[in-house]
């Protein structure tokens, strides 16, 4: 049983993939938080003018007021 935990600890293999992966998150988190502290209310702004529109187009061409 010690031998066989002694195998397991020693063993290296996937710990670059582990190490590059960890380096990607530490590179890509900070990034990401900072998108979503600043650019979010840009997007959001985005989304609704664009449902905005959407819901505009809708009711006229329900009521037939189609505006080019």
């Amino acid at each position: 049983m010690l031998r066989l935990l002694r195998k397991i600890h020693n063993d290296q293999q996937g710990a670059v993939s582990l190490e590059t992966i960890l380096i990607i998150g530490a590179i890509a988190l900070p990034i990401l938080i900072f998108l979503i502290k600043v650019g979010w209310p840009y997007i959001r702004a985005y989304f609704e003018q664009g449902v905005t529109e959407l819901r505009q187009g809708a009711d006229d061409a329900r009521t037939g007021t189609l505006t080019p």
